[in-house]
């Protein structure tokens, strides 16, 4: 089988949740399976560390898909041309989007669709692309694979797409997020906020991750318990008026602490040592820092919505996101309750085993074989 994959979003340094979650499951895919053929679609000159078995050729597809009217060209043009001359027998589209102008057998890969629940959160342009072409690109795809029953159901409720059509896959926390030991614990929260215990947040500061809410709590917190720091590790290039105007005036912002772009082994550390994650997310198809926070070793502040009680099950103390007090009171109890945060930890370990990218990428693989070759 010569298999075609959008791997557009393998860009090294810039690699956001859906791009990490194809790069785990493909990397398995491809080593795994020497006999097949695969045709990797980079808009622009690629990283070799991205070609990770002989059996993969890359190929740059024009132009550059960054922009709503470079993402129509690059799939309806770029794409539909290099399927023909590669001569593709099944197209895979990690990130949602598919060539609506090809008859090639094709799977998508569609994680949420957090745009129809929060339009407001996203520029007019992206908005309108989104919610047209998105119902289209379900529809087209042969097959669709998701990562959450959650967004399954959304799918099928609002694009009223069959259910048969749908694989639910679940994605995993990377093999780099594992318990460091004491030590290197101490030294990691010497680094960042000179020996103060801390809670992290992990993931870029969007405004559907509910970066307000979760500064404003821990203001609400901070003024019961001093000594005590909070984390943003990644990055805040997405902060809008709204967030920058909470921020400042927050009155104990200078406890907060931003990291900017980490590693994976970096973000461990930062993780493996705070007292909690706290991610309580308006909207997620799965929700990785979840899992992330379980292989660290950490107990876990999660939302009550979407697809993270699913996710988290009864790993998690689930909150309200909405509710600053609610989240404020959380932490509260991550500190003064020492039996909660071992149990929330040892329930977290357990949970996490359910989870792993050997285990998607299988999944994905029989998906692949029971679509291309039905019985």
């Amino acid at each position: 089988m010569r298999i075609g994959v959008n791997t557009r979003l393998f860009v090294k340094g810039k690699m956001d949740g859906i791009a990490w979650v194809a790069y785990e499951i493909l990397k398995r895919i491809v080593t795994q399976h020497p006999e097949h053929e695969f045709v990797f679609f980079f808009d622009r000159p690629y990283n070799p560390y991205f070609i990770f078995a002989p059996n993969v050729k890359p190929v740059v597809v024009r132009p550059q898909a960054r922009h709503p009217f470079l993402w129509f060209l690059f799939f309806e043009t770029g794409i539909k041309k290099a399927l023909r001359k590669e001569n593709i027998d099944l197209f895979i589209s990690p990130d949602g989007w598919v060539c609506l102008g090809t008859n090639v057998k094709t799977i998508n890969v569609i994680h949420d669709l957090n745009f129809e629940h929060y339009p407001s959160f996203f520029s007019p342009l992206i908005r309108k692309y989104y919610t047209y072409f998105f119902p289209r690109f379900a529809r087209k795809a042969d097959h669709i694979i998701t990562v959450s029953q959650f967004s399954k159901n959304d799918i099928v409720n609002r694009y009223h797409v069959d259910a048969k059509k749908i694989s639910v896959v679940y994605n995993a926390a990377s093999e780099d997020f594992f318990e460091i030991d004491e030590q290197e614990k101490q030294r990691t929260i010497q680094r960042l906020t000179n020996g103060v215990p801390y809670f992290v947040f992990v993931g870029s500061a969007h405004k559907r991750k509910n970066v307000e809410r979760i500064m404003q709590a821990f203001d609400q917190f901070r003024q019961k318990y001093a000594d005590f720091k909070f984390v943003f590790a990644g990055s805040n290039k997405y902060w809008d008026k709204d967030i920058k105007e909470t921020y400042h005036q927050l009155k104990h912002k200078s406890d907060i602490v931003f990291t900017e772009y980490l590693s994976t082994t970096e973000m461990n550390y930062v993780v493996s040592s705070a007292l909690a994650l706290v991610y309580p997310s308006l909207f997620e198809g799965f929700g990785i820092p979840i899992v992330e926070g379980f292989a660290a070793h950490v107990p876990v502040i999660t939302s009550n919505v979407t697809s993270m009680p699913e996710v988290a099950g009864e790993a998690a103390l689930l909150v309200n996101p909405m509710s600053v007090t609610e989240i404020a009171n959380a932490m509260e109890k991550i500190v003064m309750d020492e039996l909660l945060r071992t149990k929330l930890i040892q329930l977290g370990e357990e949970r996490n085993r359910a989870f792993s990218w050997d285990k998607s990428a299988q999944q994905f693989w029989d998906v692949i074989l029971e679509f291309y070759n039905p019985i």
